[in-house]
Protein backbone atom coordinates (compact mmCIF):
# COMPACT_ATOMS: atom_id res chain seq x y z
CA UNK A 1 0.00 0.00 0.00
CA UNK A 2 1.22 3.50 -0.94
CA UNK A 3 -1.40 5.43 1.77
CA UNK A 4 -0.82 9.45 1.72
CA UNK A 5 0.14 10.55 4.88
CA UNK A 6 -1.88 13.34 6.02
CA UNK A 7 -2.66 15.58 9.39
CA UNK A 8 -5.51 14.64 11.69
CA UNK A 9 -8.79 13.92 11.11
CA UNK A 10 -10.71 17.64 11.80
CA UNK A 11 -12.75 17.59 14.73
CA UNK A 12 -16.39 17.95 14.33
CA UNK A 13 -18.89 19.99 15.65
CA UNK A 14 -22.44 22.00 14.67
CA UNK A 15 -22.48 25.24 13.65
CA UNK A 16 -25.08 27.48 15.28
CA UNK A 17 -25.57 31.38 14.71
CA UNK A 18 -22.50 31.76 13.70
CA UNK A 19 -20.79 29.54 16.72
CA UNK A 20 -19.27 26.16 16.28
CA UNK A 21 -20.98 23.93 18.90
CA UNK A 22 -18.99 21.30 20.12
CA UNK A 23 -19.73 18.03 22.29
CA UNK A 24 -19.70 19.60 26.21
CA UNK A 25 -21.95 16.87 27.41
CA UNK A 26 -24.16 15.77 24.66
CA UNK A 27 -24.76 12.37 22.98
CA UNK A 28 -22.53 11.71 20.63
CA UNK A 29 -21.96 8.86 17.59
CA UNK A 30 -18.57 7.51 16.59
CA UNK A 31 -18.17 8.60 12.52
CA UNK A 32 -16.16 5.38 10.85
CA UNK A 33 -13.58 5.21 7.89
CA UNK A 34 -15.64 2.76 5.82
CA UNK A 35 -12.47 1.39 4.46
CA UNK A 36 -10.93 -0.52 7.59
CA UNK A 37 -13.71 0.59 10.22
CA UNK A 38 -11.55 2.29 12.52
CA UNK A 39 -13.18 5.50 14.69
CA UNK A 40 -11.93 8.67 13.15
CA UNK A 41 -14.13 11.10 15.77
CA UNK A 42 -17.15 11.77 17.61
CA UNK A 43 -19.96 13.94 16.15
CA UNK A 44 -22.29 15.83 18.70
CA UNK A 45 -26.12 15.30 18.63
CA UNK A 46 -28.28 18.33 18.60
CA UNK A 47 -30.77 19.00 22.00
CA UNK A 48 -33.80 20.16 21.41
CA UNK A 49 -32.46 23.22 22.52
CA UNK A 50 -29.43 23.43 19.94
CA UNK A 51 -32.42 23.19 17.52
CA UNK A 52 -34.20 26.27 19.11
CA UNK A 53 -31.62 28.01 18.62
CA UNK A 54 -30.78 27.06 15.50
CA UNK A 55 -34.05 28.01 14.10
CA UNK A 56 -34.23 31.18 15.67
CA UNK A 57 -31.14 31.87 14.62
CA UNK A 58 -32.16 31.43 11.01
CA UNK A 59 -35.37 33.59 11.53
CA UNK A 60 -33.86 36.59 13.09
CA UNK A 61 -31.17 36.99 10.45
CA UNK A 62 -33.35 36.00 7.69
CA UNK A 63 -34.80 39.54 8.50
CA UNK A 64 -31.83 40.98 7.16
CA UNK A 65 -30.53 38.42 4.41
CA UNK A 66 -33.83 39.07 2.61
CA UNK A 67 -32.97 42.55 2.13
CA UNK A 68 -29.49 42.19 1.32
CA UNK A 69 -28.37 43.12 -1.75
CA UNK A 70 -28.12 40.37 -4.47
CA UNK A 71 -24.22 41.55 -5.24
CA UNK A 72 -23.27 40.98 -1.61
CA UNK A 73 -24.55 37.84 -1.56
CA UNK A 74 -22.95 37.21 -4.38
CA UNK A 75 -19.61 38.03 -3.24
CA UNK A 76 -19.55 35.86 -0.26
CA UNK A 77 -21.01 32.96 -2.40
CA UNK A 78 -17.82 33.95 -5.19
CA UNK A 79 -15.04 33.87 -2.03
CA UNK A 80 -16.36 30.37 -0.80
CA UNK A 81 -15.38 29.06 -3.99
CA UNK A 82 -11.95 30.86 -3.79
CA UNK A 83 -11.48 29.40 -0.55
CA UNK A 84 -12.72 25.79 -1.37
CA UNK A 85 -10.12 25.32 -4.11
CA UNK A 86 -7.43 27.18 -1.96
CA UNK A 87 -8.03 24.21 0.36
CA UNK A 88 -9.74 22.03 -1.62
CA UNK A 89 -6.81 18.97 -0.98
CA UNK A 90 -7.02 19.09 2.81
CA UNK A 91 -11.17 19.05 2.41
CA UNK A 92 -10.44 16.34 0.35
CA UNK A 93 -8.44 14.20 2.22
CA UNK A 94 -11.00 13.93 5.11
CA UNK A 95 -13.78 13.58 2.51
CA UNK A 96 -11.96 10.22 1.68
CA UNK A 97 -11.62 9.10 5.31
CA UNK A 98 -15.51 9.21 5.94
CA UNK A 99 -16.83 8.45 2.69
CA UNK A 100 -14.47 6.19 1.19
CA UNK A 101 -14.25 7.53 -2.41
CA UNK A 102 -10.44 7.50 -3.89
CA UNK A 103 -8.59 10.65 -3.22
CA UNK A 104 -8.77 11.66 -6.75
CA UNK A 105 -12.76 11.45 -6.95
CA UNK A 106 -13.02 13.34 -3.22
CA UNK A 107 -10.60 16.47 -5.15
CA UNK A 108 -13.09 16.47 -8.16
CA UNK A 109 -15.84 16.92 -5.80
CA UNK A 110 -14.85 19.36 -4.05
CA UNK A 111 -13.31 21.38 -7.04
CA UNK A 112 -16.81 20.63 -8.77
CA UNK A 113 -18.55 22.06 -5.63
CA UNK A 114 -16.88 25.68 -5.66
CA UNK A 115 -18.17 25.49 -9.84
CA UNK A 116 -21.65 25.64 -8.11
CA UNK A 117 -21.34 28.05 -5.49
CA UNK A 118 -19.84 29.75 -8.22
CA UNK A 119 -22.50 29.66 -10.27
CA UNK A 120 -25.54 30.50 -7.71
CA UNK A 121 -23.24 33.20 -6.65
CA UNK A 122 -24.29 34.94 -10.79
CA UNK A 123 -27.28 33.71 -11.45
CA UNK A 124 -28.80 34.46 -8.04
CA UNK A 125 -28.03 38.26 -9.47
CA UNK A 126 -30.88 37.86 -12.18
CA UNK A 127 -33.85 35.81 -10.01
CA UNK A 128 -36.21 38.68 -11.95
CA UNK A 129 -39.48 39.84 -11.88
CA UNK A 130 -41.27 41.11 -15.20
CA UNK A 131 -44.03 44.19 -15.59
CA UNK A 132 -47.33 43.83 -16.90
CA UNK A 133 -48.76 45.99 -19.44
CA UNK A 134 -52.26 47.26 -17.44
CA UNK A 135 -55.25 48.21 -18.41
CA UNK A 136 -55.61 51.48 -17.45
CA UNK A 137 -53.01 54.45 -17.56
CA UNK A 138 -53.32 54.82 -14.24
CA UNK A 139 -52.23 51.28 -13.06
CA UNK A 140 -48.93 49.96 -12.82
CA UNK A 141 -48.36 45.80 -12.17
CA UNK A 142 -45.34 44.22 -11.36
CA UNK A 143 -44.78 40.64 -10.90
CA UNK A 144 -42.04 40.47 -7.98
CA UNK A 145 -39.75 37.13 -6.48
CA UNK A 146 -38.75 37.62 -3.15
CA UNK A 147 -37.10 34.55 -0.72
CA UNK A 148 -39.76 31.97 0.88
CA UNK A 149 -38.11 32.08 4.27
CA UNK A 150 -35.83 30.02 6.62
CA UNK A 151 -35.44 26.93 4.70
CA UNK A 152 -34.21 23.23 6.21
CA UNK A 153 -32.43 20.75 4.00
CA UNK A 154 -30.57 16.94 4.24
CA UNK A 155 -27.65 16.19 1.97
CA UNK A 156 -26.86 13.08 1.72
CA UNK A 157 -23.20 10.87 2.24
CA UNK A 158 -22.47 9.61 -0.91
CA UNK A 159 -21.62 13.21 -2.33
CA UNK A 160 -21.33 14.90 1.10
CA UNK A 161 -19.24 18.16 0.13
CA UNK A 162 -21.15 18.57 -3.34
CA UNK A 163 -24.89 18.09 -2.45
CA UNK A 164 -24.20 19.87 0.96
CA UNK A 165 -23.00 23.12 -0.64
CA UNK A 166 -25.75 22.85 -3.50
CA UNK A 167 -28.46 23.46 -0.83
CA UNK A 168 -26.48 25.91 0.70
CA UNK A 169 -25.63 27.87 -2.25
CA UNK A 170 -29.11 27.86 -3.31
CA UNK A 171 -31.22 28.91 -0.40
CA UNK A 172 -28.89 31.44 0.56
CA UNK A 173 -28.29 32.92 -3.03
CA UNK A 174 -32.38 33.52 -3.46
CA UNK A 175 -31.88 35.59 0.01
CA UNK A 176 -33.16 32.66 2.45
CA UNK A 177 -31.56 31.61 5.30
CA UNK A 178 -30.99 27.53 6.36
CA UNK A 179 -30.78 24.86 9.04
CA UNK A 180 -29.10 21.73 7.24
CA UNK A 181 -28.65 18.26 8.49
CA UNK A 182 -25.70 16.80 6.61
CA UNK A 183 -25.17 13.39 6.46
CA UNK A 184 -23.76 11.78 10.11
CA UNK A 185 -21.87 9.23 8.24
CA UNK A 186 -19.63 11.46 6.61
CA UNK A 187 -19.61 14.59 8.61
CA UNK A 188 -16.06 16.03 8.01
CA UNK A 189 -17.14 18.10 4.46
CA UNK A 190 -20.25 20.23 6.45
CA UNK A 191 -18.05 21.21 8.90
CA UNK A 192 -15.82 22.31 6.38
CA UNK A 193 -18.14 24.46 4.67
CA UNK A 194 -19.38 26.15 8.08
CA UNK A 195 -15.78 27.21 8.53
CA UNK A 196 -15.77 28.58 4.84
CA UNK A 197 -18.74 30.61 5.03
CA UNK A 198 -17.53 31.74 8.38
CA UNK A 199 -14.51 32.88 7.48
CA UNK A 200 -16.59 34.43 3.74
CA UNK A 201 -17.83 36.62 5.90
CA UNK A 202 -21.55 35.51 6.34
CA UNK A 203 -23.98 37.20 8.61
CA UNK A 204 -24.48 34.83 11.60
CA UNK A 205 -27.38 32.92 11.62
CA UNK A 206 -27.75 32.71 7.56
CA UNK A 207 -26.10 28.96 7.84
CA UNK A 208 -26.35 26.52 10.87
CA UNK A 209 -25.82 23.30 10.77
CA UNK A 210 -26.77 20.26 13.26
CA UNK A 211 -26.69 16.51 13.54
CA UNK A 212 -28.94 13.96 15.19
CA UNK A 213 -31.02 10.72 14.89
CA UNK A 214 -32.22 11.50 11.18
CA UNK A 215 -35.73 10.70 11.82
CA UNK A 216 -35.91 13.11 15.32
CA UNK A 217 -34.32 15.98 13.67
CA UNK A 218 -36.25 15.99 10.33
CA UNK A 219 -39.90 15.35 12.22
CA UNK A 220 -38.81 18.63 14.68
CA UNK A 221 -37.55 21.13 12.23
CA UNK A 222 -40.08 20.38 9.69
CA UNK A 223 -43.21 21.28 12.19
CA UNK A 224 -41.44 24.60 13.11
CA UNK A 225 -43.64 26.77 12.24
CA UNK A 226 -40.16 28.95 11.41
CA UNK A 227 -39.65 26.61 8.18
CA UNK A 228 -41.22 27.46 4.91
CA UNK A 229 -39.50 25.47 2.80
CA UNK A 230 -37.85 21.53 3.08
CA UNK A 231 -34.93 20.55 0.42
CA UNK A 232 -33.99 16.60 0.60
CA UNK A 233 -31.41 14.14 -1.13
CA UNK A 234 -32.02 10.72 0.01
CA UNK A 235 -34.23 7.50 -0.45
CA UNK A 236 -37.25 7.34 -2.02
CA UNK A 237 -39.35 5.48 1.23
CA UNK A 238 -37.64 8.53 3.91
CA UNK A 239 -38.43 11.58 0.79
CA UNK A 240 -42.00 10.87 0.52
CA UNK A 241 -42.36 10.58 4.63
CA UNK A 242 -40.69 13.77 4.67
CA UNK A 243 -42.61 15.24 1.75
CA UNK A 244 -46.62 14.35 3.42
CA UNK A 245 -45.08 15.64 6.67
CA UNK A 246 -44.12 18.79 4.88
CA UNK A 247 -47.83 18.72 2.89
CA UNK A 248 -49.30 18.57 5.89
CA UNK A 249 -48.08 21.82 6.96
CA UNK A 250 -48.31 23.51 3.43
CA UNK A 251 -44.39 23.90 3.12
CA UNK A 252 -42.49 23.65 -0.17
CA UNK A 253 -40.63 20.90 -1.29
CA UNK A 254 -37.74 19.74 -3.08
CA UNK A 255 -37.24 16.29 -3.51
CA UNK A 256 -34.26 14.72 -5.39
CA UNK A 257 -34.44 11.00 -4.76
CA UNK A 258 -33.45 7.35 -5.69
CA UNK A 259 -33.60 6.22 -8.91
CA UNK A 260 -32.67 2.99 -10.97
CA UNK A 261 -31.05 4.12 -14.55
CA UNK A 262 -31.65 2.55 -17.53
CA UNK A 263 -29.35 2.15 -20.00
CA UNK A 264 -30.37 1.16 -23.93
CA UNK A 265 -26.97 0.46 -25.89
CA UNK A 266 -28.32 0.17 -29.94
CA UNK A 267 -26.83 -2.22 -32.36
CA UNK A 268 -25.20 0.39 -34.32
CA UNK A 269 -23.81 2.07 -31.13
CA UNK A 270 -19.83 2.67 -30.81
CA UNK A 271 -19.01 -0.44 -28.50
CA UNK A 272 -15.69 0.23 -27.40
CA UNK A 273 -16.18 3.34 -26.36
CA UNK A 274 -19.86 2.96 -24.87
CA UNK A 275 -18.52 -0.18 -22.63
CA UNK A 276 -15.21 1.89 -21.78
CA UNK A 277 -17.37 5.19 -20.77
CA UNK A 278 -20.29 2.85 -18.85
CA UNK A 279 -17.37 1.09 -16.43
CA UNK A 280 -15.79 4.02 -15.44
CA UNK A 281 -19.68 5.94 -14.74
CA UNK A 282 -20.40 2.71 -12.60
CA UNK A 283 -17.46 2.43 -10.81
CA UNK A 284 -17.29 6.24 -9.43
CA UNK A 285 -18.10 6.09 -5.95
CA UNK A 286 -18.09 2.28 -5.60
CA UNK A 287 -21.70 2.54 -7.78
CA UNK A 288 -23.10 4.55 -4.48
CA UNK A 289 -24.53 7.49 -7.21
CA UNK A 290 -28.24 7.97 -7.45
CA UNK A 291 -27.45 8.57 -11.12
CA UNK A 292 -25.23 5.62 -11.84
CA UNK A 293 -26.24 3.42 -14.81
CA UNK A 294 -27.61 0.54 -13.00
CA UNK A 295 -29.74 -1.16 -15.85
CA UNK A 296 -28.19 -2.52 -18.87
CA UNK A 297 -30.40 -3.55 -21.77
CA UNK A 298 -27.93 -4.14 -24.98
CA UNK A 299 -29.36 -5.07 -28.57
CA UNK A 300 -28.77 -8.56 -28.82
CA UNK A 301 -26.20 -8.46 -31.82
CA UNK A 302 -23.88 -6.92 -30.06
CA UNK A 303 -24.48 -8.03 -26.40
CA UNK A 304 -21.47 -10.57 -26.29
CA UNK A 305 -19.39 -7.93 -27.86
CA UNK A 306 -20.41 -4.82 -25.00
CA UNK A 307 -20.13 -7.47 -22.50
CA UNK A 308 -17.05 -8.58 -23.01
CA UNK A 309 -15.34 -5.05 -23.75
CA UNK A 310 -17.35 -3.56 -20.26
CA UNK A 311 -16.30 -6.27 -17.68
CA UNK A 312 -13.08 -6.33 -19.43
CA UNK A 313 -12.98 -2.31 -18.17
CA UNK A 314 -15.38 -2.61 -14.86
CA UNK A 315 -13.05 -5.32 -13.50
CA UNK A 316 -9.63 -3.81 -13.56
CA UNK A 317 -10.66 -1.96 -10.73
CA UNK A 318 -8.13 -1.73 -7.50
CA UNK A 319 -9.99 -1.46 -4.09
CA UNK A 320 -8.21 -0.49 -1.47
CA UNK A 321 -8.24 2.27 0.77
CA UNK A 322 -9.46 5.90 -1.05
CA UNK A 323 -6.15 7.74 0.31
CA UNK A 324 -3.81 4.77 -0.99
CA UNK A 325 -2.57 6.44 -4.40
CA UNK A 326 -3.12 2.87 -6.26
CA UNK A 327 -6.83 2.75 -5.17
CA UNK A 328 -9.54 3.50 -8.07
CA UNK A 329 -12.49 1.94 -6.21
CA UNK A 330 -13.33 2.64 -2.46
CA UNK A 331 -15.31 0.52 0.12
CA UNK A 332 -18.65 0.80 0.25
CA UNK A 333 -20.00 3.44 3.15
CA UNK A 334 -21.83 0.52 5.39
CA UNK A 335 -21.58 -3.13 6.08
CA UNK A 336 -25.40 -3.03 4.91
CA UNK A 337 -24.59 -2.10 1.82
CA UNK A 338 -22.08 -4.96 1.22
CA UNK A 339 -24.82 -7.48 2.70
CA UNK A 340 -27.70 -6.09 -0.05
CA UNK A 341 -25.04 -6.83 -2.77
CA UNK A 342 -24.91 -10.32 -1.60
CA UNK A 343 -28.63 -10.56 -1.50
CA UNK A 344 -28.82 -8.98 -4.97
CA UNK A 345 -26.29 -11.34 -6.62
CA UNK A 346 -28.19 -14.50 -5.10
CA UNK A 347 -31.80 -13.42 -6.33
CA UNK A 348 -30.61 -12.70 -9.73
CA UNK A 349 -28.29 -15.87 -9.55
CA UNK A 350 -31.57 -18.01 -8.91
CA UNK A 351 -33.70 -16.80 -11.68
CA UNK A 352 -31.33 -17.44 -14.39
CA UNK A 353 -28.74 -14.68 -14.54
CA UNK A 354 -25.00 -15.97 -14.38
CA UNK A 355 -22.05 -14.15 -13.23
CA UNK A 356 -19.52 -12.89 -15.31
CA UNK A 357 -17.32 -11.39 -12.73
CA UNK A 358 -17.17 -10.66 -9.10
CA UNK A 359 -20.41 -11.41 -6.82
CA UNK A 360 -19.29 -12.09 -3.39
CA UNK A 361 -17.68 -10.08 -0.94
CA UNK A 362 -13.94 -9.91 -0.43
CA UNK A 363 -12.22 -11.65 2.78
CA UNK A 364 -10.69 -8.38 4.37
CA UNK A 365 -11.78 -5.62 6.79
CA UNK A 366 -13.39 -2.77 5.23
CA UNK A 367 -16.51 -2.66 3.12
CA UNK A 368 -15.30 -3.62 0.01
CA UNK A 369 -17.40 -5.63 -2.43
CA UNK A 370 -15.70 -6.38 -6.29
CA UNK A 371 -17.12 -4.93 -9.32
CA UNK A 372 -19.53 -7.27 -10.71
CA UNK A 373 -21.48 -8.35 -13.94
CA UNK A 374 -24.58 -10.44 -14.12
CA UNK A 375 -24.95 -11.78 -17.08
CA UNK A 376 -28.64 -11.96 -18.80
CA UNK A 377 -30.52 -11.03 -15.58
CA UNK A 378 -34.22 -11.31 -16.08
CA UNK A 379 -36.58 -8.47 -15.40
CA UNK A 380 -38.36 -9.82 -12.42
CA UNK A 381 -34.82 -10.20 -10.28
CA UNK A 382 -34.11 -7.83 -7.84
CA UNK A 383 -31.26 -6.40 -8.79
CA UNK A 384 -33.15 -5.04 -12.24
CA UNK A 385 -36.13 -4.01 -10.13
CA UNK A 386 -34.37 -2.30 -6.59
CA UNK A 387 -31.74 0.64 -6.93
CA UNK A 388 -28.72 -1.60 -6.16
CA UNK A 389 -26.46 1.42 -5.09
CA UNK A 390 -23.61 -0.54 -5.57
CA UNK A 391 -20.55 -2.32 -7.57
CA UNK A 392 -23.67 -4.66 -9.69
CA UNK A 393 -24.17 -3.97 -13.49
CA UNK A 394 -27.09 -6.30 -14.87
CA UNK A 395 -26.83 -6.91 -18.28
CA UNK A 396 -29.93 -8.14 -20.24
CA UNK A 397 -30.83 -8.23 -24.15
CA UNK A 398 -33.44 -6.82 -26.06
CA UNK A 399 -34.64 -6.51 -29.85
CA UNK A 400 -37.36 -4.22 -30.46
CA UNK A 401 -37.06 -0.20 -29.71
CA UNK A 402 -40.57 0.02 -28.47
CA UNK A 403 -39.69 -2.98 -25.98
CA UNK A 404 -36.69 -1.82 -24.38
CA UNK A 405 -38.46 1.30 -24.31
CA UNK A 406 -41.59 0.32 -22.07
CA UNK A 407 -39.12 -2.07 -20.14
CA UNK A 408 -37.39 1.26 -19.42
CA UNK A 409 -39.67 2.78 -18.15
CA UNK A 410 -41.82 0.24 -16.22
CA UNK A 411 -40.34 0.74 -12.56
CA UNK A 412 -41.32 3.74 -10.61
CA UNK A 413 -38.22 5.58 -10.83
CA UNK A 414 -37.08 8.72 -12.93
CA UNK A 415 -34.04 10.28 -12.42
CA UNK A 416 -31.40 9.99 -15.48
CA UNK A 417 -30.98 7.27 -18.10
CA UNK A 418 -28.45 6.92 -20.97
CA UNK A 419 -28.72 6.12 -24.43
CA UNK A 420 -25.79 5.05 -27.12
CA UNK A 421 -26.42 4.84 -30.89
CA UNK A 422 -25.31 6.71 -34.02
CA UNK A 423 -28.49 7.45 -34.98
CA UNK A 424 -30.34 10.99 -34.58
CA UNK A 425 -33.47 9.12 -35.41
CA UNK A 426 -33.07 6.57 -32.61
CA UNK A 427 -31.90 9.41 -30.00
CA UNK A 428 -34.54 11.80 -30.51
CA UNK A 429 -37.23 9.17 -30.44
CA UNK A 430 -35.82 7.76 -27.56
CA UNK A 431 -35.14 10.40 -25.36
CA UNK A 432 -38.74 11.74 -26.09
CA UNK A 433 -40.47 8.32 -24.73
CA UNK A 434 -38.18 7.63 -21.74
CA UNK A 435 -39.46 8.88 -18.08
CA UNK A 436 -36.67 10.51 -16.28
CA UNK A 437 -35.55 14.07 -15.53
CA UNK A 438 -32.47 13.59 -17.22
CA UNK A 439 -31.06 11.91 -20.50
CA UNK A 440 -27.97 11.59 -21.23
CA UNK A 441 -27.21 10.26 -25.24
CA UNK A 442 -23.50 8.91 -26.23
CA UNK A 443 -21.98 10.91 -22.60
CA UNK A 444 -22.05 12.00 -19.31
CA UNK A 445 -24.17 15.06 -19.55
CA UNK A 446 -25.62 16.15 -16.52
CA UNK A 447 -25.41 17.39 -13.03
CA UNK A 448 -23.48 20.35 -13.75
CA UNK A 449 -24.18 23.60 -11.97
CA UNK A 450 -26.31 25.72 -15.04
CA UNK A 451 -28.37 22.34 -15.89
CA UNK A 452 -31.46 20.96 -13.75
CA UNK A 453 -30.65 18.14 -11.86
CA UNK A 454 -34.15 16.03 -10.83
CA UNK A 455 -36.74 13.60 -11.55
CA UNK A 456 -39.64 12.44 -12.13
CA UNK A 457 -42.45 9.96 -10.66
CA UNK A 458 -41.19 8.12 -7.53
CA UNK A 459 -37.46 9.87 -7.71
CA UNK A 460 -38.50 13.48 -6.88
CA UNK A 461 -40.19 16.71 -7.15
CA UNK A 462 -38.46 19.63 -8.53
CA UNK A 463 -34.84 20.58 -9.50
CA UNK A 464 -31.75 21.87 -8.26
CA UNK A 465 -29.31 23.51 -10.76
CA UNK A 466 -29.94 25.74 -13.93
CA UNK A 467 -31.96 28.32 -13.54
CA UNK A 468 -35.12 26.25 -12.12
CA UNK A 469 -32.55 25.47 -8.84
CA UNK A 470 -34.44 28.94 -7.33
CA UNK A 471 -38.04 28.30 -8.09
CA UNK A 472 -38.75 26.43 -4.95
CA UNK A 473 -36.77 29.62 -2.89
CA UNK A 474 -39.08 32.64 -4.16
CA UNK A 475 -42.09 33.30 -3.69
CA UNK A 476 -44.22 35.13 -6.84
CA UNK A 477 -46.01 38.52 -5.40
CA UNK A 478 -47.96 40.03 -7.83
CA UNK A 479 -48.45 44.68 -7.51
CA UNK A 480 -51.18 46.30 -8.80
CA UNK A 481 -51.13 49.94 -7.80
CA UNK A 482 -52.55 52.77 -8.92
CA UNK A 483 -50.70 55.75 -9.57
CA UNK A 484 -52.65 58.40 -10.43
Amino acid sequence: MNVIQSAPYSALSMYIGGEFVSENGRKTEPVFNPADDTVLGNLPHATTQDLDRALDAASRAFDKWRWTSPLERSRILRRVAELIRERANVIARDLTRDQGKPLSESVNEVYSAADHAEWHAEEGRRIYGRVIPSRSPSVRQAVVRQPVGVCVAFAPWNFPFNQTLRKISAALAAGCTLVIKPAEDAPSAAVALAKLFHEAGLPHGCLNIVWGVPAEISDYLIRSPIVRKISFTGSIPVGKQLAALAGAHMKRVTMELGGHSPVIVFGDADVGRAAALLAKLKALNAGQVCMAPSRFYVHKTILDEFTEAFTKAFSTQVLGDGLDQTTTMGPLAHKRRVDAMELLVADARNRGASIVTGGEKLPRSGNFFPPTVLFEATDDSKVMRDEPFGPIAPIASFSDVDEVVSRANALPYGLASYIFTRSLQTSHYVSARLEAGMVSVNHFGIALPETPLGGVKDSGIGSEGGSETFDAYVTTKFISEETA
